[in-house]
């Protein structure tokens, strides 16, 4: 099946890049500090980025002490942008679908995701394929949207009050996995969505040790200078493992 390259979509494109660039926004609030404080020490390690985007990442891994990263994505929008503004001597950035990294033929210490997986459909193929890149005790560490998000398949996502104010989140159809369809900067975005214990159940079954779990939430001091991100008390936007072969 041919893998979705939505970011070389320029209506999608360049609606993304406008988020990236306000430097207030739920990625940089949340979903980054998380991931780094997954991150084990990097010195002289090999890393390989899933969907490594613009390359900011690539580029504080080797900042962090990593000898070599490897960072692959479908889009060649974005591995422009990387190249231009991420590049190092010891940043290789490869044109191709994370569904097959087995073709780089090389082994790792550290595999990281930044919200990529969702748009995954064989989640266990993939699991399968990073576990077996990766050096005994090394390490996979992912952040994807979280699976109250993905599970969403229409309608309004909050029942307001009578000022608009969200009170609670409208769950359904979590249970039935498989792919979605949203609307976001453009129409038919596929993602795929699967349940925690799947995802949990998927990375132990490949042969993983979980070792941490987060679901990153708004501090006293975020909703004082941002209070609309109250509405992820209510559902937390992203989920984020590390685990270790």
């Amino acid at each position: 099946m041919a893998q979705q390259n939505i970011y070389n979509n320029e209506v999608f494109f360049e609606g993304y890049k406008k988020i990236r660039d306000n430097k207030i926004n739920a990625n940089n609030l949340f979903e980054i500090p998380a991931l780094f404080s997954m991150m084990p020490d990097l010195k002289d390690k090999k890393v390989l980025d899933l969907g490594c985007g613009f390359g900011e990442h690539c580029k504080r891994f080797i900042d962090c002490g990593a000898k070599k990263v490897v960072g692959i994505d479908i889009s060649e929008k974005m591995l422009d942008i990387a190249g231009n503004e991420n590049s190092d001597p010891n940043i290789v950035y490869i044109n191709m679908p994370m569904e097959k990294i087995v073709e780089l033929n090389e082994k790792f210490d550290v595999v990281v995701s930044s919200l990529a997986l969702h748009y995954v459909e064989d989640f266990e193929e993939l699991v399968n394929d990073i576990y077996n890149i990766l050096y005994t005790e090394g390490v996979f560490i992912f952040s994807q949207e979280n699976p109250l998000c993905t599970c969403h398949s229409g309608g309004n996502r909050w029942t307001r009050d009578e000022k608009g104010n969200k009170i609670h989140l409208n769950l359904a159809d979590y249970g039935i996995e498989g792919e979605r369809e949203s609307v976001w900067f453009v129409d038919n975005v596929k993602k795929y969505h699967r349940t925690f214990s799947t995802i949990i159940n998927t990375l132990i079954n490949a042969g993983f040790t979980i070792e941490k779990m987060i679901e990153p939430l708004p501090t006293d001091k975020i909703l004082e200078q941002y209070p609309d991100y109250k509405d992820l008390l209510h559902k937390p936007d992203f989920l984020l493992l590390k685990v270790r072969k």
